[in-house]
């Protein structure tokens, strides 16, 4: 069982900056790959980005691509969502999840395991 906790979250003016952290209990931490995931009030969860086991490959949802840059220090048992230039838009929970699948990718269902989330919140 990998146990997920994020941090970072906050309120932030448009144009800012926030760094989130998604900290794992597992040991082997190494061996997941991590995906960042969103959810506004009423609406879908939405794909933000993931990185592979090695963080040597990532992949980003289209609404953030080129604003959100996904790292992970696997020393640290950490992975990070660095988002700049934000919007109102961005405004949501953000959960990070694991999945023991070699496969980094944006499907929710792929991933067994999930944090509590930690909201952020964009003003105009």
């Amino acid at each position: 069982q990998v146990r997920l906790v994020e941090s970072g979250g906050g309120l932030v003016q448009a144009g800012g900056s926030l760094t989130l952290s998604c900290a794992a209990s597992e040991i082997l931490f190494s061996t997941y790959s991590i995906g960042w995931f969103r959810q506004a009030p009423g609406k879908e969860r939405e794909f933000v980005a993931a990185i592979s086991r090695s963080g040597s490959n990532t992949l980003y949802g289209d609404s953030v691509k080129g604003r959100f840059t996904i790292s992970r220090d696997n020393a640290k048992n950490t992975v990070y969502l660095q988002m700049n230039v934000l919007k109102p838009e961005d405004t949501a929970v953000y959960y990070c999840a694991a999945t023991v699948s070699g496969s980094y990718n944006d499907i929710p269902y792929e991933y067994d395991y999930w944090g509590q989330g930690t909201q952020v919140t964009v003003s105009s």
